[in-house]
């Protein structure tokens, strides 16, 4: 049963107790008082009866010592006869209480004149043939005589007029019932339609309509408990969207890991089939053994970004206060004449709270990231503004830009607006999904304002406490000419000088034993070589050109030499 048809049902036998006690209660007051007057009326007329029956004894001649029997009967008649029309019925008796005089159709019992005595009044209530009377008796002092005059008074009217009044009561009550149930129904359905509401609601959610809401109706306890309900729903409807998300993000992932597993495995595999199932000669022998190199270096980089981005989001960072210029000033140690950009780097003083080594990884990449996208020459700005109670780093570029479509997907692992131009600079969309991770544990967030053609900046602010704005400006020079035949290193990790003294590997660029032993193999590879070859670069790219002087190639062994002998000393933590 629904809830509207039991608080109708339950408010319709409340009302009808109601209606039946006070009306039975009504009706009845109404007829005691109606017989309780014609009580007295009843004893009123029959002392008046006594009065007269006295009155006439007195008038008996004195000759009589002792009212006669004969006497009696003629006074009672006389009595009788003068109050015809009165419905009222006589009866005499002795002092023996023997009937002496009694008027047709008096059939009062003689319980209530057994209990009669001298100078006494007593009544009550019979029923006969259908009929109700109030009988009375008293008794008479009359010529030293004692008798006991009783009347029977007619009150049937009283009796008819209370069942008259209940059958009335009984209509009324009906009518007011079934009006009553009406007014009710209405209520009750107006007093639970927030229910029904909210049960449509959870009928239409549990049908997987999430953004349906239930609506508000009423102020009370119930309108209470429909805003809660909303609320529930929308953090419902968010948890599932971001649910929807998580699930789409990860088949994304998936296929773009799968896809770009797949590129490289490709070439690895044709290669290497070549070089099994073919005699080639020692070039092409270099160059198909440089390919499987370049890719397996290329997954290599990928499975240390896969593992960066998950262990950025599992763990807590050790922060740190340190000035913000230390940060800038590893920056321009690292882009200097590294890359044929025109960078400006602007600072203001400050502090701030981080692990310094992974705001390094965040503002590589975003560096490297603006490189990608402009063109050679191009202008990049890195700066960074103390505010009230933070420090703001941006990086911004004039290349390409990223169209306002895009903007909120790039931050996602693998993802590449342009998929060619990223895998021909070596990018694999895993640095800004590292960058989400790092800010992520730093509680901070990665803005992106960019327009396609006008380029980009990406912004994020630490918590810190903020120094007085100094202004410095520090220019580096524009495009950096390499000379023939050299390599550039691209930086996969790198071991940098923690605040303790400890060497620490900084995700984005190379390790010293990997720089070692590339510049190893690059030394017997051109050592084996008869004539000019392709050199390999540290991106995985082959650049044609002759061998570097055996100058140069000591100087960089000796550096990575000492490298390596520095972090034997002293282990990473």
């Amino acid at each position: 049963m629904k809830f509207s048809l039991k608080l109708l049902l339950w408010m319709m036998i409340v009302v009808a107790l109601a209606l039946g006690f006070s009306g039975y209660y009504l009706v009845n007051y109404v007829f005691e008082m109606s017989l309780a007057r014609e009580v007295g009326q009843a004893q009123d007329e029959s002392s008046i009866l006594r009065f007269a029956f006295e009155t006439a004894a007195l008038s008996v001649p004195a000759k009589y010592g002792m009212l006669p029997d004969s006497t009696v009967e003629e006074i009672a008649s006389n009595l009788e006869t003068g109050g015809r029309g009165t419905s009222r019925l006589l009866r005499i008796s002795n002092e023996q209480k023997k009937v002496l005089y009694a008027s047709e159709g008096f059939a009062a019992d003689d319980g209530l004149l057994a209990q009669t005595g001298e100078n006494m009044k007593s009544y009550c209530v019979i029923e006969n043939g259908g009929r109700y009377f109030i009988h009375t008796a008293i008794s008479v002092n009359a010529l030293d005589r004692i008798l006991y005059l009783e009347m029977m008074k007619d009150v049937s009217e009283v009796f008819t007029e209370r069942a008259m009044g209940f059958s009335l009561y009984r209509q009324v009550m009906l009518v007011v019932l079934v009006i009553a149930m009406l007014i009710m129904h209405f209520i009750s359905s107006f007093m639970t339609k927030p229910v029904r509401l909210l049960t449509r609601a959870a009928k239409r959610m549990a049908a997987g309509d999430y953004a349906y809401r239930a609506k508000q109706v009423s102020r009370d306890e119930l309108g209470q408990l429909t805003r809660d309900f909303n609320k529930m729903a929308k953090a419902l409807e968010k948890n599932i969207e971001r649910l929807k998300e998580e699930i789409e993000a990860r088949e994304e992932f998936m296929g773009a890991f799968a896809h770009e597993l797949k590129t490289p495995l490709t070439a690895i595999i044709g290669y290497a089939d070549m070089l099994r199932s073919h005699k080639l000669d020692e070039e092409n022998s270099f160059m198909s053994a440089n390919y499987i190199y370049t890719e397996g270096k290329r997954l290599e980089a990928m499975s240390f970004r896969l593992l960066d981005i998950f262990v950025a989001g599992k763990t807590e960072p050790d922060l740190q206060r340190i000035p913000a210029e230390t940060v800038f000033e590893y920056l321009k140690d690292m882009f200097t004449g590294a890359r044929d950009m025109a960078f400006c780097f602007r600072c203001e003083k400050g502090e701030i709270l981080a692990e310094v080594n992974l705001i390094k990884t965040v503002l590589v990449n975003l560096i490297d990231n603006a490189c990608k996208a402009s063109e050679p020459g191009g202008r990049i700005e890195v700066s960074g503004s103390a505010l009230d109670g933070g420090y703001r780093f941006a990086v911004r570029d004039y290349g390409i830009g990223i169209p306002e479509k895009e903007q909120r997907k790039i931050t996602k692992a693998f993802y590449m607006v342009d998929k060619s131009r990223a895998r021909s600079k070596n990018g694999a969309g895993l640095g800004l999904a590292l960058c989400v991770e790092i800010l992520k544990i730093h509680h901070s967030e990665l803005r992106i304002e960019s327009r396609a053609g006008e380029g980009s900046c990406f912004s994020f602010v630490l918590p810190g406490e903020a120094g007085t704005a100094s202004g410095q400006t520090v220019r580096r020079p524009g495009p950096h000419k390499r000379q023939p035949g050299a390599r550039r290193m691209k930086p996969i990790r790198t071991a940098q000088r923690s605040a303790g003294g400890q060497i620490q590997e900084q995700p984005g660029a190379q390790t010293a034993g990997q720089q070692a032993q590339e510049l190893l193999e690059a030394q017997t590879a051109g050592q084996q070589a008869k004539e000019p070859s392709k050199a390999q670069t540290a991106g995985g790219q082959i650049q044609d050109g002759k061998q570097q002087p055996a100058q140069e190639e000591q100087q960089r062994a000796d550096g990575v030499a000492s490298l390596q002998g520095e972090r034997g000393a002293k282990k990473p933590e």
